[in-house]
């Protein structure tokens, strides 16, 4: 499978900030891969060199095999770009805005109508071409951008944060059209996320987290690598309940903000022993599969934590 993205020892700085530390990784044709991470950990600064926004401070980056710093005109050609922030006139119709996006990237009258209702097509906004775009709901704009993107049918859709602002139930539409896009057109998709039932659906994800790629591969593989299942323990004191399970159980037992976790091959038994013990220090215990935050903590050694997280921790204090 030929690399449609080919990422080699990208680093970037602003200023004495270190934005992205030497990262590598290739995604393949017609692959959906995902960049995951919080906030800050480097997917928007990524996300703007590949899209050619900016130029690296050292290490290359290529698409179809044209170097994104010195082959951007080119690169370009190859790239449909879905923005986070929304890019839609809402005082156009559908139709209209990608009429003019279509004339943007050259392409002539005579071919540009029969591109817009294939593009409106493939997103199912047939019906909803002629309605202005002030009248649809988050996830039909969203689509609508969509559309926009694969208008000049690009190799590679890239898109940075598509679902932030969205309902659940427009989350799923929007994925689900991606998904169907990507099997009728074998488009590539590389998507950012810092949600984990998203990148659970990618065919394979890298793992950002304050500039460094911590991890990479198939979802399934990266969660294989956790001992078995996981047990989260709250307590009013967290950090005195770790340290005496592992002097008197002989356990690695990991202190992560306020909770005690552990990884383990026998979790049941492992919850009737601490239960047994520590019952009157427990205030809650949790046995589960290994979970994409679980492979984020394992490699960071800190939660996974999104603007909400920062913000509720921040009205504790």
């Amino acid at each position: 499978m030929a690399d449609v993205v080919r990422v080699e020892k990208i680093t970037h700085r602003y200023a004495d900030r270190i934005a992205l530390d030497s990262v590598s990784f290739e995604v393949g044709a017609a692959e959906c891969f995902g960049l995951l991470g919080p906030n800050g950990g480097g997917k928007t600064t990524l996300f703007r060199i590949l899209t050619t926004l900016l130029t690296p401070t050292d290490g290359t980056a290529t698409i179809c095999g044209l170097d994104v710093r010195t082959q951007r005109a080119g690169a370009r050609r190859h790239i449909g770009v879905v923005f986070q922030s929304p890019s839609l006139d809402i005082y156009l119709t559908c139709r209209e805005n990608l009429r003019h996006a279509g004339r943007l990237y050259g392409l002539s009258s005579k071919g540009l109508s029969e591109r817009v209702d294939d593009a409106l097509c493939r997103v199912g906004l047939s019906d909803r071409a002629d309605d202005l775009v002030k009248t649809l709901s988050g996830g039909m704009k969203r689509r609508v951008e969509i559309a926009k993107g694969i208008l000049h049918r690009p190799d590679i859709l890239i898109l940075d944060e598509p679902s932030t602002g969205l309902d659940p139930a427009a989350r799923r539409d929007l994925w689900n059209q991606l998904q169907s896009l990507r099997r009728e057109s074998g488009v590539t998709i590389l998507i950012t996320t810092h949600f984990m039932d998203e990148a659970d659906k990618c065919d394979r994800l890298a793992i950002l987290d304050r500039g460094r790629l911590v991890a990479v591969g198939r979802p399934s593989e990266l969660k294989s690598h956790i001992g078995g299942e996981c047990v989260t323990i709250e307590s009013d004191d967290s950090e005195a309940l770790a340290k005496r399970i592992r002097q008197e159980l002989n356990i690695d037992a990991d202190l992560l903000n306020s909770t005690v976790r552990i990884e383990t091959t026998g979790g049941a038994a492992l919850v009737t022993q601490l239960m047994e013990r520590y019952r009157d220090r427990i205030a809650s215990i949790t046995l589960s599969k290994p979970t994409l935050e679980d492979v984020f903590m394992h490699e960071t050694g800190h939660q996974f934590e999104t603007d909400a997280d920062a913000q509720a921790r921040g009205a504790r204090k």
